[in-house]
């Protein structure tokens, strides 16, 4: 028997997260794609970890209860990486909202109910959640502690309420944030702590695409007049991953922490500012 992590989505970011935090013990990697899964475990795997790969659907509450599941049969599951999800230009509304806002609600709150004493948890969100203007205090709390499978029809996400695929991601973000503060309560019944990373535009094959496609200019605009002066590395948000589930992070839970370089900062104060018309 070993301790086991849950590495949720197949991706450099986790990958890090898992080199980090993983040594020693049983690392459970899940991703829609098989192949995906496979791909990080190998390499994982060849660098001295062990690993085991599976498909799992983030949209799908059965695909997820038998990821958790599967890490089970190893040993008492006591971390949590969730570094799943989907962009606004992968993917249209209901899937983001699906996926980044439903999946990681029912992941967080499934695993909740199973992680062992001393567990942590680490739930990747995004910068876009702190660009969206705040939301009335009822609506958070709807976000926050709303079951997951009611979480869909709340009426701030209904289709005819969310403008376009930035603003349902930017809802889903907000969700994982208010969700992470929510479920760190029920996490702390059981000794255990979970929390979230809002990482700006960080370096990564997905990335890297995103660069050369329709909204390159964009991507390296923000990148070019943030403080920092760059994108960030997996390496950077695994820096941070690797205080919050160590005991140097020990009285640190339901919190999120932005990973950005400054865009947030440069967005609302600086040379990112949208111009008013």
């Amino acid at each position: 028997m070993k301790h086991v992590m849950l590495l949720a989505g197949a991706g450099q970011i986790g990958m890090a997260i898992a080199r980090r935090m993983g040594a020693g013990m049983k690392i459970v990697v899940g991703d829609k794609k098989l192949e995906n899964a496979k791909n990080i475990a190998a390499i994982l795997t060849n660098t001295g970890f062990d690993t085991e790969a599976m498909e799992m659907d983030l949209s799908s509450w059965a695909s997820i209860q038998h990821f958790i599941a599967e890490g089970q049969k190893y040993g008492p599951v006591t971390m949590l990486v969730n570094a799943a999800g989907v962009s606004p230009s992968q993917a249209p509304v209901k899937t983001i909202l699906k996926v980044d806002l439903y999946g990681t609600a029912v992941l967080l709150e499934e695993v909740g109910k199973i992680i062992a004493p001393g567990g942590v948890g680490v739930t990747i969100s995004s910068q876009s959640g702190h660009r969206m203007p705040a939301l009335l205090p009822q609506v958070d709390e709807q976000l926050a502690c709303t079951p997951a499978d009611e979480l869909l029809d709340l009426d701030v996400l209904q289709l005819q309420n969310i403008k376009d695929t930035l603003h349902a991601y930017q809802l889903a973000k907000r969700c994982n944030e208010k969700r992470v503060m929510a479920e760190a309560v029920k996490w702390g019944e059981r000794g255990a702590r979970i929390n979230s990373i809002s990482p700006g535009i960080i370096v990564t094959p997905l990335a890297i695409d995103e660069f050369n496609g329709p909204r390159g200019d964009f991507y390296k605009n923000m990148f070019a007049k943030c403080p920092a002066g760059r994108p960030g590395t997996a390496d950077e948000v695994a820096n941070v991953a690797e205080l919050l589930m160590s005991r140097a992070g020990a009285f640190i839970t339901g919190a999120d922490f932005l990973v950005d370089g400054g865009a947030t900062a440069s967005y609302f104060y600086g040379p990112l500012k949208p111009q008013e018309n």
